[in-house]
């Protein structure tokens, strides 16, 4: 056996303690905070939480996510370990792959992707994008960092036009659940947090890579919602409402840039 391997298992079982971490306390309370039992509210001891027991009050188990992040992360980061990302390298890789795995979770559980990830995500997308752009045709530091700003203001440009047009879609959303006797849930086609996590991945990958990962990430939640669409078709549940119900758009778009950055 490998013992080396260890490195990357252990470092693998510990981001995915921080990103069930954050999962678990930023969408609730906005701060780093103890965590609570999501059945009961009762705080978590420490000991408990990071050793994945169940609630020492209500004895519930720890969720399938919990164990999911765990176990994805484990074999992503010794996957990275194994076979080294060309365009981050080893350690900024598993960062990377960190912040990618907090978004997906809170967008998928919460739809939201909040200010203060997007704040570090703008910070790890700028020193990202200027190494992997300073490396393309050895451009040097300096233009990497400008095809690093370049990606990230078209990302948060184009995003927010995309933005404008999903605020036009939820109000054509809205009359439609108003008229057949609904009330406004307040859901939008396109979040702010959208905008920014196109910024962020803008920095992160630079001019024009972000054109080639925005169109992705647009297929990816596509082929998604057809294969939905199709499913509920098949089982005869479809009605004209399924069209009224969003998705979460910004794991797709991060599935787009791990493809572009991992694979």
């Amino acid at each position: 056996m490998d013992f080396t391997l260890l490195v990357p298992i252990i470092l693998g079982w510990m981001g995915g303690l921080f990103i069930n971490y954050i999962s678990d306390v930023l969408p609730h309370t906005r701060r780093l905070s103890q965590p609570n039992c999501p059945n009961c509210q009762t705080p978590f001891s420490w000991a408990d939480y990071l050793t994945l027991r169940a609630c020492a009050s209500c004895k519930k188990s720890r969720s399938l996510r919990t164990w999911l992040v765990q176990i994805l992360a484990v074999a992503s980061f010794t996957n990275l370990w194994l076979f080294p990302s060309k365009a981050l390298g080893i350690p900024l890789g598993m960062i990377v792959l960190i912040y990618f795995g907090v978004i997906t979770v809170i967008d998928l559980e919460h739809r939201l992707i909040l200010h203060p990830t997007s704040i570090v995500g703008a910070v790890i997308g700028l020193i990202a994008g200027t190494y992997l752009n300073s490396r393309i045709n050895s451009n040097g530091l300096l233009l990497g960092l400008g095809m690093s700003v370049i990606g990230g203001l078209f990302g948060l440009g184009i995003m927010f036009l995309f933005y404008q047009l999903g605020a036009i879609l939820a109000r054509f959303r809205r009359r439609r659940m108003q008229t057949a006797g609904l009330g406004d849930d307040e859901e939008e086609a396109l979040g702010g947090g959208d905008v920014f996590l196109l910024g962020v991945l803008g920095l992160m990958l630079g001019w024009p890579i972000i054109w080639d990962a925005l169109l992705l990430g647009i297929l990816f939640g596509g082929a998604i919602s057809l294969l939905f669409v199709i499913t509920l078709v098949a089982r005869r549940r479809y009605s004209s409402e399924v069209l009224m119900n969003f998705i979460p758009y910004g794991p797709y778009f991060i599935a787009s840039a791990f493809f572009k950055l991992f694979l």
